[in-house]
This record gives structure tokens, C-alpha cells and sequence, in this order.
């Protein structure tokens, strides 16, 4: 009897404990945070800077020691092409689902974002993007989460800077029929009106085509003083060539942040002036931002293309709500996230508005010299 009584509490105390360790959020050795970019195509470049900086955040992370609730554990960065296109988006976010992915850093693109966002709600897992159309954090998922400011902001900043600051009586707007370039044009095009400037013409044109000699004769027929485009960089460099051809150089060129690349250097000085507006400020624009760059150089021997500062802060906010949840379950991530005032290493902190807005986004004008993008003005209310 004293046998079987003792045997019974053995069993009892067992299935206690073995209940306990069945509740307790289990922290795994390996915690597997995504990176969805395009990295072929024309947005490559754009894409593997946005992949770099995670891939820096992920290394100094690891090297640095992670632990959570006590444990060390090793960030694991899986990373996938998007190829820019809304149908592989979506491919490729199940593919990071399927691999156990507690967060995805991902998309560049709006549209992509958009597509691929239902599958990252379905199972909880935060989607800090850089997209900008309004669209992304209106579909009303708690797991949306902009890094930057929108492009409501932005289409505002567009016109009003084209409006008060190049003061033009012709303007011309166009964009590549894309989410994010029609409706950032549409935006700019809207501020146009409301000012009572002469919109020579709007058009819309094919994301890929840079067969733009008609678009440029368009422009010398309509004597346009200031043109208004949303396309990207190889568009634009296009079209300057064929204005060149045609000798209609006198013009300015406006437009967003696909324009404010370091393909652009090549057509400095070409036209009057070429400006770019961008929710993306210049990484040397914060105070950590030569130390970001040092690093950033020394890992890959060149210089940033576009916003691998802003992706590598998203890393480091995804570390810290794994700590803040003591969590690897995505809900709890996201639900971190959405709570916290971030420290961002680079451009100072994020905080997240109830529908993943991000609080503290910025439009910044720049214009173009030799070799560099000069900041020219930047507002958070334009």
C-alpha cells in the first residue's frame, strides 16, 4: 500500500509538472524572423539595400548575444524574392508562413504589400513594411505596420513644393500605373487643382516601358516648366534622354522616392532640376547615422541604396518585442509592437498609431547634384 501510494504521488507530481511545461511559452534555440524584397528585376537594388540592413541588424544582434527569458537564442533570417509582383508576393509570404517565421520585415512595394498582407494576418505574424499607400494599414489587420509616413503625406508634400517653391504656370503629371504611382501622382495631381495651376496633362504609363519619346515630345508641345512623374529612376533617365534629343532640357522634374536612387547620379546637371520627395530620410540625416553607414560600408563594401537604415532599425524592433513578450508567438509580437515606444539604433524611435501608422514619419525634399541628393526641406504635417 505504501508502495502504491508513493508510486500515485510520483504520477500526480509527473503530470503536474509535465502540465506546467505544456502551458509555459517554450522559447525555441532558433527564432526565424522574414525578409520579403525584390531582389531581381529593376527594384534589386532597392530590395537587396532593404535585405541588407536587416541581414546587419541580425548579425550585430546574434554576435551581441540575444536572449530571451534567460535563454541564448540565435536569430535566424530567412529571406525570399518578391520580384516586385503582387501574385509572387503572395507566394513568397506563405512560403516565410510555412517556414515558422515569427515577424516579416516586407514588402517595398504596396501593391505586394497589400496582396501578401492577408496571409501574414491570418496567423498573427507583424508585417513592418515600407510601402506607403494608405491602403496597406486600411485593410484593418493589427499585424500591419508602416515604418515610414504614408503617402497621403507625401502627395501632399509633392504639390505643395511644386506649388510654392517652383512656382511654375505648366505642369505635367504621370505616373506607372503601379498602387503606389498613380495614387501618389493622384494626390499630387489633387494639390495641383486645388491651387488653380494649369495641369497640362495627367497620363499613366506601363511600370517597365522606357519607350518615353512621345511622353517627352508631349512635354515640349505643352511647354511644360514643371513635371510631376512618380515613375521610377530608368524611366526617368529614359525620358531625359529623349528630352535631350529633342533639345527640351529647360525643365524641372518632381517626383518620389522610386526617383531618389544613385542611378540618378548619371543625369545630374541634365535638365534644370531634378528633385526627389521622400518619406525615406538620408541615414547621415540622424545622429546615428555615420556609425550606421561605417558598419554598413565595412559589411558590404558599398555604398546604401535606398532605406537599409529604416529596415535595419525594424530588425532591432522586432528583437526587442520578442523580449518585451518574452514570446516567440506572433500575436504576442505583434501586440508588443503595437504597445511600445521603440528604440531605433539609426533614426531615433518608432510608435505605431492604432492602425499601424507610423507616428513619427517625415516627407523630405531633395534635390539632386553632382553624385549626391541634397536635403532641401522636411515637415511631418506639410
Amino acid at each position: 500500500m505504501a508502495l502504491k501510494h508513493l508510486l500515485s504521488h510520483s504520477i500526480l507530481a509527473l503530470a503536474i509538472t509535465s502540465g506546467l511545461v505544456g502551458c509555459s511559452n517554450s522559447i525555441p534555440d532558433v527564432i526565424k524572423i522574414g525578409a520579403a524584397q525584390p531582389l531581381t528585376g529593376n527594384k534589386a537594388g532597392q530590395g537587396q539595400d532593404l535585405l541588407n540592413g536587416v541581414k546587419l541588424a541580425v548579425d550585430e544582434i546574434n554576435k551581441a548575444g540575444f536572449k530571451v527569458k534567460g535563454k541564448s537564442v540565435t536569430l535566424e533570417l530567412v529571406a525570399v524574392d518578391d520580384r516586385a509582383n503582387p501574385q509572387t508576393g503572395v507566394t513568397v509570404a506563405k512560403q516565410l508562413v510555412e517556414a515558422g517565421v515569427v515577424a516579416v520585415v516586407g514588402h517595398l512595394n504596396s501593391g505586394v504589400s497589400i496582396a501578401a498582407a492577408p496571409i501574414y494576418a491570418e496567423k498573427s505574424i507583424a508585417q513592418l513594411a515600407i510601402s506607403t499607400n494608405p491602403k496597406f494599414t486600411a485593410l484593418g489587420f493589427p499585424t500591419t505596420l508602416r515604418l515610414v509616413g504614408n503617402d497621403i503625406l507625401q502627395a501632399k508634400a509633392i504639390g505643395s513644393y511644386a506649388v510654392n517653391q517652383l512656382n511654375a504656370s505648366k505642369y505635367a503629371v504621370a505616373d506607372d500605373g503601379t498602387t503606389y504611382s498613380k495614387g501618389l501622382a493622384d494626390g499630387a495631381l489633387a494639390q495641383l487643382k486645388l491651387a488653380k495651376k494649369d495641369v497640362v496633362f495627367s497620363e499613366s504609363f506601363d511600370k517597365d516601358t522606357v519607350a518615353l519619346e512621345g511622353l517627352a515630345q508631349k512635354l515640349k508641345d505643352g511647354k511644360v516648366e514643371v513635371f510631376i512623374t512618380t515613375q521610377s529612376d530608368f524611366q526617368v533617365i529614359a525620358l531625359i534622354g529623349a528630352l535631350k534629343k529633342i533639345d527640351y532640357t529647360k525643365i524641372k522634374i518632381l517626383g518620389g522616392d522610386t526617383l531618389k536612387t544613385t542611378l540618378m547620379f548619371k543625369s545630374a546637371g541634365e535638365v534644370t532640376g531634378i528633385y526627389a520627395s521622400s518619406p525615406i530620410l538620408e541615414a547621415e540625416e540622424f545622429a546615428a547615422g555615420k556609425e550606421f553607414l561605417a558598419k554598413y560600408r565595412a559589411a558590404y563594401k558599398k555604398e546604401p541604396e535606398y532605406a537599409g537604415h529604416y529596415t535595419y532599425d525594424a530588425t532591432y524592433a522586432i528583437a526587442a518585442a520578442i523580449k518585451r513578450a518574452e514570446s516567440v508567438k506572433p500575436a504576442d509580437i505583434t501586440a508588443a509592437l503595437r504597445k511600445m515606444d521603440i528604440y531605433a539604433p539609426v533614426t531615433g524611435s518608432y510608435r505605431f498609431d492604432e492602425t499601424g501608422e507610423q507616428r513619427y514619419g517625415a516627407i523630405a525634399i531633395y534635390s539632386l547634384g553632382a553624385g549626391k541628393w541634397e536635403p532641401l526641406i522636411r515637415s511631418d504635417v506639410w
